[in-house]
């Protein structure tokens, strides 16, 4: 005689499912929050601005100087130019000046208007330089530059330092950032609301400041030589700005 099989008894899970308590699979769908839920997570934050001022002195001098000639020949009138311009950049590049550049180079004619016709009575050369030096040894640099022939002081713009620009920088971020955390403090202070974390950091502006401009009177050199005094020559002070956007949960 054979044995009887014994049948395994085959499990219904879709029935099974539908007999679980009402209960059990409630609790079971809110194991995973809402999507709702979700977005209002995500979106409960608060977007607060702060900015950072740093003031710092200018200690260097952006300079323009030029040699101007007019004469009868273009010959004469670009060697002439050419003699003085090596002068004066001899003279600069003795004193260690940085960032020498040759900044224009023109010679053009001179004309004459008699009785609607156009004559040309002469020509004018013109050779430009620029160059960077500290604000205290200006003065004495500018009057030594119009000896060794220079003819125009085309303006002067102080600036601050790399390293000073670079560290005003840093420090206006700091400020600019604790601005923003007390404005968003003192929010939720009063709403009495508890911030969670910062989940989103913009820096709005932290670029470096523009020079600070001064145009130069003309003939002002030319009367400090001639009275054997130093020509003045004063900085100032320039602004670092930054601007900080913080982004906070709660």
């Amino acid at each position: 005689m054979h044995p009887i099989a014994k049948s395994t008894p085959i499990v219904n899970f879709g029935k099974l499912w539908q007999t679980l308590p009402a209960a059990l699979l409630l609790c079971m769908s809110f194991t995973q929050p809402s999507l709702a839920e979700e977005k209002e997570r995500m979106y409960r934050t608060l977007s607060v601005s702060g900015r950072g001022v740093e003031s710092i002195a200018t200690t260097l001098s952006q300079v323009n100087v030029g040699v101007e000639v007019q004469g009868k020949s273009v010959q004469e009138v670009q060697q002439e130019a050419a003699r003085k311009s090596s002068a004066v950049v001899t003279l600069l590049k003795s004193r260690n000046v940085e960032k020498l550049q040759t900044t224009g180079i023109n010679l053009n004619p001179i004309y004459n208007y008699t009785n609607n016709t156009q004559k040309i009575t002469g020509y004018s050369a013109t050779n430009t330089v620029s160059f960077r030096i500290s604000t205290d040894k200006t003065g004495n640099l500018l009057d030594d530059v119009v000896k060794a022939g220079a003819t125009r002081i085309d303006g002067i713009s102080f600036v601050a330092s790399d390293d000073a620009i670079a560290s005003a920088q840093k420090q206006a971020l700091r400020k600019a950032t604790q601005e923003a955390q007390q404005q968003a403090d003192a929010v939720f202070g009063t709403l009495g609301l508890k911030s969670k974390e910062v989940v989103g950091i913009q820096i709005n502006n932290a670029s470096t400041p523009p020079p600070i401009y001064r145009a130069f009177e003309k003939g002002s050199v030319r009367m400090a030589d001639a009275a054997n005094v130093t020509t003045p020559v004063v900085g100032g002070e320039q602004q670092v700005e930054a601007s900080v956007t913080l982004q906070i949960s709660y």
